[in-house]
């Protein structure tokens, strides 16, 4: 076992372990040395064994992680390796060892991890780990158990739940093939297309330190089943995991890619899923195949028709789309070309506000169902002639929250400081003259992130609908803090009661089918860095506060997965609607399409349309079929026996306006609240238990303890 934390002054000592990467023997991840950390004199000799049933690719390996010392104190890069135990001569074993010193006078609670270690970088990657709520415990009276007796891995106390990890010093890169976006100078009669996409090494070691160029392909194929690979004692691929995952039906999963390739065809959504140990030094090499037909596929290997590698320093931004040529394999002459979006996502800046003691990635209580959401808190205010709050506001919230909203629904961009602010329209109009005067040239239309949140907080700015109409509107106490508009996320988090759930819609401005964007404007700021913005807020300041995070754009929402392992993520569609124009990228316009992408990159679940639910409620069970949780949005919300259906149908989470006036429930309460309420009172009986005491339930139903 070997334990991956290194020693500042590079002494090694009883709970050290050593600074230079431990590497992998032959025999598939089995360490070449078992070492036993702890102090023997305060702590107790552990042994962890586990049984693996899941396939490891190369490179992985199991590890464990917990809340004691030797085990990194939850942090991941402190994680203990285990031990591959040598198995039969005619069978692998899949049992894994560790031993430990664990604490003697507490109890130690511990997760299993598989994970990946790059020697080259020294840095340990996250590939999935075990994410029930409560982690395995070692009680602090505990024996040792019998040799026989093992842990399963993703399997604690009968309950199965493995997540994929998250970024933590690696690099996450999608390239997205939809609908075959092959164009060939020669005709290609009804011939199949499969693509393989293998990252490539191009720190190539070089005495004369010439400048480093990725290896020459031979001409026969360029995929990894044709010329080494690092795995098999080359050094042309890097330290990466390729995958990729077809949104359909079948195939809605991410999985390991298949000799050669994955089929593109007219009708397939692919995206490949490229985890990079060094961004900065990988290339992609794309191979594409060809099948006369599909029934060709039985009768042999296809024919390798052309490839190109995509360099590092083509990717501008943290996305894009890439016009790339198509080298003929054979003669090595211009064959085509391919357009291909990309996304790169990075790893967090606030990786230390993030452990490994909790995930609510992918968690729901049972029993939260028919969840009331207050949209933009009170409702929208400038649809809504009779609305006296303003929407996005703290007091709208708090309102919403009053009147018993178990989650209250709010939109969340940056200004041009890079500040989280709360505000939904994009666009907003500013006063060049007297508050007072309302002439029709006194307006500038601006785009919000043009404006610092000084400027936001001292001009006179007004409502998109305000500005085209020009017709301002009033509303009650307009003139106190909480009142006003761009309230920042951080004084929203602090506002709030804590029991009170969130919904943070992240707003970005995405291509709308006919081309143009939903704002004028295309963003400024990078994706990467606006996150980073949002979560450095939410993480510093949502403490014990249930919180999901959701989007409209799907490569915002596969960014938010990634970056973090604390909150869940939610996919916000449009599906089928008549009212308002699709989007340019597909993924959002079905529901179909947003299941399958949902599954695909582990959101907790979808936000769906209620127009398109209404039009057809089986999409419901879509949903639910595949273990998503389901919101819905629109507004046909606001009426009473809609929520009402939609409830009955089994929709987990209903966001609508006025909360005051369409909600049902006679206690004004979050369910959180109630939950923890709940919660308080088991702890007071079971201590009560402790000292000797009973609790009485009176006539009244309220329990009362009793000597």
């Amino acid at each position: 076992m070997q334990n991956w934390l290194a020693s500042h002054d590079g002494d090694e000592d009883a709970m050290a372990a050593p600074s230079c990467c431990p590497s992998s023997s032959e025999n598939g991840g089995r360490m070449g040395s078992r070492r036993i950390f702890g102090d023997i004199t305060t702590n107790r000799l552990w042994t962890f064994r586990v049984l693996m049933n899941q396939e490891l690719a190369a490179h992985e390996q199991l590890a464990i992680v917990g809340n004691c010392e030797a085990l990194g104190n939850w942090q991941h890069s402190g994680a203990a390796l285990l031990t591959k135990e040598d198995g039969d001569e005619d069978k692998d074993s899949n049992l894994w060892t560790a031993e430990v010193y664990i604490p003697r006078h507490c109890d130690t609670e511990y997760r299993y991890m598989v994970c990946a270690v790059d020697p080259s970088a020294e840095q340990l990657m996250v590939r999935r780990w075990e994410t029930q709520l409560q982690p395995r415990i070692i009680r602090e009276l505990d024996e040792q158990p019998a040799k026989e007796h093992m842990d399963i891995f993703g399997s604690i106390n009968g309950q199965d739940k493995v997540d994929r990890g998250w970024l933590t010093k690696e690099t996450l890169v999608q390239l997205k093939f939809f609908y075959a976006p092959f164009t060939f100078k020669q005709r290609m009669k009804r011939r199949h297309i499969q693509v393989k996409v293998t990252p490539m090494n191009l720190s190539i070691p070089s005495a004369s330190c010439e400048a480093m160029t990725p290896v020459s392909p031979p001409e026969d194929s360029l995929s990894n089943d044709t010329h080494d690979t690092k795995e098999n004692g080359g050094e042309s691929t890097a330290f990466a995991f390729s995958e990729v995952v077809t949104l359909s039906a079948d195939e809605c999963e991410i999985r390991h890619q298949e000799q050669f390739g994955t089929a593109c065809g007219p009708t397939d959504l692919v995206i490949f899923h490229l985890t990079v140990g060094d961004f900065e030094n990988t290339a992609y090499l794309i191979d594409l195949y060809s099948y006369s037909s599909r029934v060709a596929r039985e009768d042999g290997p296809p024919h390798h028709l052309g490839y190109h590698y995509v360099l590092p320093n083509l990717f501008k931004r943290s996305e894009g789309n890439l016009e790339l040529p198509i080298t003929c394999a054979k003669g090595h002459r211009p064959l085509g070309m391919m357009r291909l979006g990309y996304l790169i996502v990075k790893p967090s800046s606030q990786c230390a506000h993030m452990d490994m003691s909790v995930s609510y990635a992918r968690y729901w209580n049972n029993k939260w169902t028919g969840l009331d959401v207050g949209h933009r808190g009170s409702g929208t205010s400038f649809k809504a002639k009779d609305a006296v709050i303003r929407e996005n506001t703290i007091t709208s919230l708090k309102n919403a929250a009053d009147h018993g909203a178990d989650m209250v629904e709010f939109d969340v961009q940056l200004s041009k400081d890079l500040v989280p602010v709360v505000y939904h329209d994009f666009m907003i109009y500013v006063s060049l003259k007297s508050k007072c005067s309302m002439q029709e040239h006194d307006f500038l239309a601006l785009p919000m992130r043009e404006l610092t949140l000084e400027q936001l907080r001292k001009l006179k700015v007004y409502h998109i609908a305000e500005g085209l109409s020009r017709e301002t509107r009033s509303f009650h106490n307009d003139d106190l803090l909480e009142h006003q508009p761009f309230p920042q996320l951080a004084d929203v988090l602090d506002a709030l009661d804590v029991h009170v759930g969130f919904n943070i819609e992240i707003k970005w401005s995405q291509r709308l089918e006919d081309g143009k964007m939903e704002e004028e404007f295309e963003h400024v700021v990078d994706r990467n860095l606006y996150i980073d913005c949002i979560l450095d807020v939410i993480l510093r300041k949502a403490g014990n506060r249930r919180i999901v995070l959701s989007c409209f754009d799907p490569d915002i929402c596969t960014i938010l997965r990634f970056k973090q392992n604390r909150y869940p993520v939610m996919f916000l569609t449009l599906g089928r609607t008549e009212k308002y124009q699709k989007y340019l990228d597909p993924r959002g316009n079905s529901m179909e399409l947003a299941v399958w992408h949902a599954v695909a990159m582990e959101f907790l679940g979808v936000v769906a349309h209620t127009e398109d639910l209404l039009r057809d409620p089986s999409q419901v069970n879509l949903a639910k079929e595949r273990g998503l949780v389901l919101f819905c949005w629109g507004d046909d919300n606001n009426s009473k026996d809609t929520i009402k259906l939609l409830k009955e149908l089994g929709l987990h989470a209903i966001i609508y306006d006025k909360m005051d006036v369409l909600t049902t429930k006679e206690v004004k309460q979050s369910v959180f609240h109630l939950q923890a309420k709940d919660s308080q009172k088991e702890l007071l009986k079971l201590q009560a238990l402790e000292m000797g005491h009973v609790w009485h339930t009176s006539a009244d139903g309220n329990e009362e303890q009793q000597a």
